[in-house]
């Protein structure tokens, strides 16, 4: 297993982490749920389709932008570190 199957791997388990959290808290209301399944659910189903090659394999990165999306949603801004 090499390090994009890896990174793979954390951004997919990232976003359901992410999607439980956010219901956890209160911060990810029905409406949002939907809208960041659907669009999750949308990239699985359409990007094997694109008419361009490389764009087939661009799953992952696309789940790894929403899973900033969320982190932008339910904690309001950037995660702090320190």
């Amino acid at each position: 297993m090499g390090s994009t199957a890896i990174a793979a791997w954390i951004a997919h388990l990232a976003f359901w982490v992410l999607v439980v959290s956010g219901l956890a808290s209160g911060q990810l209301n029905l409406k949002r749920l939907v809208i960041f399944l659907f669009l999750w659910f949308a990239g699985l189903a359409g990007l094997p389709y694109a008419s361009y090659e490389p764009v087939r394999a661009m799953f992952s990165p696309f789940v790894a932008i929403l899973d900033i999306a969320l982190v932008l949603t339910i904690f309001k801004g950037d995660v702090k570190l320190i």
